[in-house]
């Protein structure tokens, strides 16, 4: 009786490429979260936020988005961070 496991570097390529994923979904998200409350807040003037008030909201939202490309993993491709699921 044989058993097939995966082979480790595919495991490990799997999961780099998912780490790799969530961290550039993550990391875009504070940025243009930031860059859409900076403008609102400064140039458009449509309301008043600190600078610590942006970086919050910015936060929160890659917190979102975290916690999204978590929970995304289970059902979609194992080597992103996306619901859809690849080919």
């Amino acid at each position: 009786m044989t058993v097939n496991l995966p082979n480790l570097t595919d495991i490990e390529r799997t999961g780099l490429e998912y780490a790799k994923d969530i961290t550039e979904r993550v990391v875009a998200t504070f940025v243009v979260t930031a860059c859409g409350v900076g403008v609102a807040a400064g140039p458009a003037d449509m309301f008043h936020a600190s600078f610590w008030e942006t970086m919050a909201a910015a936060g929160l939202a890659a917190a979102g988005s975290l916690i999204k490309g978590v929970l995304a993993r289970p059902f979609g491709t194992k080597n992103s961070a996306s619901f859809v699921r690849g080919a």
